[in-house]
């Protein structure tokens, strides 16, 4: 009989890093059932939630990134690392993994390192085309870098990485529901083109001001669209809808089916981070991309471009999007020639079975 098999999962910080954490910890689980899985996290971050939530014990560090404009909020943010790696090494000898897994994020440096320093074999997940700073730190302890994209040999020794694809929701691959079921049931006419807009769990700014400012183009269109604010902006967006007649318009906050939202959409809008444009890629969804400027390394930019140098989506710059996107969205959702194209390019850049080729990979390390 083969030995119990323990793995430690550690990263998160955004649906980003925790989609493609839980899809790992999912496959591993579907592989060799007798797993047990630990994750770790950074207290007061999604994941704190969202891994319970999926079936999964989760243990919190107090870990924060670094304050680049106040600087001498960084000596607590060090105390906080310094309390995050003793934290960690106590979580490691207590479950005693074969392997640990980080995915990137706050919390998978101390894991990580830890388990580096323990000798238990690491496994790093990078997901975005630009590699994040807690990576390109333990990439030189890791045993194994699995990757989204080609030409990471930038950031990562060569003979480590294993081009494998992000891991997406499994939910979104497993919708059973057609386009005119997906529509009737947002309250839509199936034969009419529908939008999507999505600006990731919290909401975009730029794409939700978007939509504000030509509210005109939303009322004199014969499109439809799915608008999901994010919770952040919810309540100021509702009282500025006040008084508007918009029955083409379906405004949400969150949208916990995203299997039937992208079912339901002819094009969707939205941020270029990287769980998102696999998702993208697997089922074969024109899409305009508007990377967030707010994120490190301006990853994101460097993830839209990846599509749009393929002709496989339509990247807008965040600065320009509130005067030109929703004309240029109704333009492209009428263009069937266009839809057509980007489906098909996309679908040529997806890597399916990215999580059972990862799950693999790190039962692989375990032994």
């Amino acid at each position: 009989m083969e030995k119990e098999l323990r793995v430690i999962i550690s990263g998160g910080g955004t649906g980003g890093h925790i989609f493609p954490a839980v899809s790992i910890a999912n496959a591993v689980k579907a592989l060799r059932p007798d797993a047990k899985i630990l994750f770790v996290g950074a207290l007061g971050r999604m994941e704190m939630q969202r891994v319970p939530a999926a079936g999964y014990e989760i243990k919190g560090l107090p870990i924060c990134g670094f304050d680049r404009k106040n600087l001498l909020r960084n000596i607590k943010v060090l105390y906080k690392i310094w309390k995050s790696q003793r934290m960690a090494k106590q979580i490691i000898k207590d479950f005693k993994p074969q392997v640990a897994v980080g995915v990137g994020g706050y919390a998978s440096g101390p894991t990580l390192n830890k388990a580096a320093a323990m000798g238990i074999p690491c496994l790093i997940q990078e997901q975005n085309s630009y590699a994040g700073v807690t990576n390109k730190l333990l990439a030189k302890k890791a045993t194994k870098i699995c990757v989204a994209y080609e030409g990471m040999e930038r950031f990562f020794p060569a003979e480590k990485i294993i081009l494998t694809g992000n891991p997406v929701r499994q939910a979104l691959l497993e919708t059973t529901t057609t386009r005119e079921a997906a529509i009737k049931s947002m309250g839509f006419d199936p034969s009419k083109k529908t939008i999507l807009l999505v600006g990731g769990s919290l909401g975009a700014r730029t794409i939700n001001e978007s939509v504000l400012q030509h509210l005109d183009i939303v009322k004199n269109s014969d499109v439809q669209f799915i608008w999901q604010t994010g919770k952040y902006y919810s309540e100021e967006i509702a009282k500025r809808l006040q008084g508007e007649e918009l029955p083409n318009l379906k405004v949400t906050d969150f949208i916990t089916d995203m299997g039937t939202a992208y079912k339901a959409a002819d094009l969707v809008i939205s941020r270029a981070g990287a769980s998102s444009i696999s998702e993208f890629c697997l089922i074969g969804k024109p899409v305009i991309l508007v990377p967030s400027p707010n994120v490190a390394e301006d990853h994101q930019t460097k993830n839209a471009l990846a599509l749009a140098n393929k002709d496989a989506a339509i990247y807008v710059k965040d600065a320009e999007a509130p005067a030109t996107l929703l004309e240029l969205a109704v333009k492209t959702v009428n263009d069937e020639n266009k839809l057509k194209s980007l489906s098909e390019n996309v679908l040529k850049l997806a890597l399916p079975d990215s999580a059972e080729i990862i799950a693999k990979e790190v039962i692989k390390l375990a032994k």
